[in-house]
């Protein structure tokens, strides 16, 4: 006789065992031992501490708040100092260094190896544009160089934290902590308003200290062991879904609190307490799930016979599965990147092998053309406010706030797969049609404020976005465990994009500037009006069309790819279900 089929419905219909005497017993779900609670608490603390280290170090997005001042102190060119900016980008072009060292070093030691190289970096430069100290030109360039590669350092720390510790979420957890790097510098214009609104210097302070302290406090969640477990049961991870939905609700709470902050006449201070609470209260995220759990079972069971929206997929997980589901059902895995010219999503790729694939340069041009252009306009902040007569510091904080926005939306593929069956190279693509709006706006109605403060918002929201996501498509397309690798080729883009496009619009900047208003003392040049930066607008604008284009041509040529893992997906569930004894 064929076994009869178990449902849902069984197990919320009451069995025997649930009576006694008569009366009813209500069976509350029990909680896990104290010992196994703690240890999955300690695996979060590790996710809030990555949170931490990249909230505090986005420490480049504030470079326009102060660079004027800097401008001023150091006698230099526009064009000068947009080599400043270039060589804090160029710090990404040497972040590979990172990896290396992880081969020889303790994760701990890369961190404040990051954290030491900031400190002196800006530090430096905080002891210049008080004029405490007097440095040649070279040397200050120097000190962006290093202050810029302390960046890569923190991020290559912060990705192998969330891929021991969430291999099988990897996705949503380099989505959630990347996000957080986004709203660096909203975090330290609200600080600035705090402690001293009337010093722009104290921008390079924070920027030296505030990592360094944060390291401190994240060193023993960073010392904590990844667990050994890799496979976790359907109760972790739906423990782990409902913790991560808390997370992201409240990286949402912590963007709005900072967006109002910055245009509320209120107390400063106030404002930057409650975005501390906010960063702290995380660690609590787990125990609220565990509490859930407890008191509301039979919510909780309908809830988890619901979807929870999050598709918890791991490439390298997938991959183990179907190898010994295949032994029982005669699944073959067919197809690697080396075989055949179809790229499939998770299989690794050489240096050679990534460069001679056309979808890396698709995806390469569409950074380029895409985020490393809203990088630039952000590192310009400071001068496109001066020459139209705005705030740099509440331009900062909108581009800050809505990147932090861009980079949350970036686990959209994750968790709308199931109403929306758009592959991640389609996001970006979608993500990338801000940009051109923007420019373009900004080439007819820069000189209003409400069309420059909409444009910088969109921008944010678009780079933030494409920051965030590239982490995982590149995951996706070539692998993750060459991730490291492959992903700071990628972004070599950067340094290119901060040279080309940032010299472009400086040489632009200079040639309108007024003649009345240039000093004879110092080569520092002061542009005002809206001449100032049209043409650099029209010309972003036109580049950002051809990145939206090449990454459309992306989305069409791995739309397959990522069909091919769907299916795979499926089959494996099936599988599952067949060989599944109830």
């Amino acid at each position: 006789m064929r076994p009869r089929i178990r449902d849902v419905s069984d197990k919320l219909r009451p069995n025997r065992a649930s009576f006694d005497d008569g009366e009813t017993k209500f069976h509350r779900k029990h909680l896990p031992p104290l010992r196994t609670m703690f240890g999955r608490w300690r695996k979060w603390t590790v996710l809030v501490a990555a949170i931490w280290i990249q909230a505090s170090t986005g420490t480049n997005f504030d470079f326009s708040a102060y660079s004027s001042h800097l401008k001023s102190v150091l006698g230099i060119s526009q064009v000068r100092l947009n080599y400043l900016a270039v060589a804090s980008d160029l710090g990404k072009a040497f972040g590979w260094s990172s990896g290396i060292a992880l081969g020889y070093f303790p994760l701990s030691v890369v961190l404040f190896a990051a954290a030491a190289m900031g400190f002196v970096g800006y530090g430096v430069q905080w002891l210049v544009i008080t004029n405490i100290i007097t440095l040649p030109y070279s040397l200050v360039f120097l000190c962006c160089l290093l202050a810029g590669l302390s960046i890569c350092w923190f991020n290559t720390a912060c990705f192998i934290l969330c891929i021991r510790h969430f291999p099988n979420n990897r996705a949503l957890a380099l989505s959630l902590t990347v996000s957080f790097n986004g709203i660096s510098a909203a975090l330290y214009s609200l600080a600035f308003n705090a402690i001293n609104p009337s010093s722009s210097n104290l921008y390079l302070l924070l920027n030296s200290l505030v990592p360094l302290v944060v390291s401190f406090a994240a060193l023993y969640p960073v010392l904590t062991k990844p667990s050994l477990d890799h496979t976790p049961d359907n109760e972790s991870r739906r423990h782990d879904s409902h913790v991560f939905t808390i997370l992201n609700v409240l990286a949402v709470m912590t963007s709005f609190h900072l967006l109002l902050s910055s245009s509320s006449t209120s107390s400063a201070r106030l404002h930057f307490f409650g975005a501390v609470v906010l960063l702290v209260f995380p660690l609590c995220a787990p125990l609220l799930v565990y509490a859930r759990d407890y008191f509301l079972p039979v919510i909780n069971a309908r809830l988890n016979h619901e979807s929870s929206g999050y598709v918890m997929l791991n490439i390298d997980e997938l991959k183990n599965q179907k190898t010994s589901v295949s032994s029982k059902t005669g699944y073959e895995h067919m197809g690697t990147a080396k075989e055949g010219n179809t790229v499939r999503l998770g299989d690794e790729h050489s240096f050679r092998l990534l460069i001679s694939r056309l979808e890396f340069w698709l995806y390469y041009i569409a950074y380029f053309c895409g985020g490393t252009i809203g990088l630039v306009y952000s590192n310009n902040l400071g001068q496109i406010a001066q020459s139209l007569g705005q705030n740099s510091t509440t331009l900062v904080t909108i581009y800050s706030s809505f990147s932090f926005f861009g980079r949350l939306l970036s686990a959209a593929p994750d968790f709308m797969h199931k109403r929306f069956r758009l592959t991640r190279t389609g996001w970006f693509a979608i993500a990338l049609l801000p940009t051109p709006i923007a420019f373009f706006l900004l080439a007819v109605s820069s000189s209003q404020q409400t069309a420059l403060q909409t444009s910088t918002a969109l921008i944010g929201l678009s780079s933030g976005f494409i920051f965030a996501a590239a982490v995982s498509i590149t995951s996706d397309l070539f692998g993750p465990n060459s991730v490291g690798v492959n992903h700071n080729i990628l972004i070599t883009n950067i340094p290119i994009g901060s040279l080309l496009y940032g010299y472009i619009a400086a040489s632009i900047y200079e040639a309108n500037a007024s003649p009345e208003i240039t000093p004879i003392v110092s080569d520092s040049i002061v542009c005002i009006g809206r001449d100032c930066y049209f043409k650099t607008f029209v010309f972003w604008g036109c580049l950002s069309i051809l990145g939206v284009v090449s990454s459309l041509s992306l989305y069409i040529r791995t739309k397959p790819v990522y069909h091919r893992l769907e299916q795979d997906q499926v089959s494996l569930t099936s599988s599952y279900k067949d060989l599944d004894p109830l």
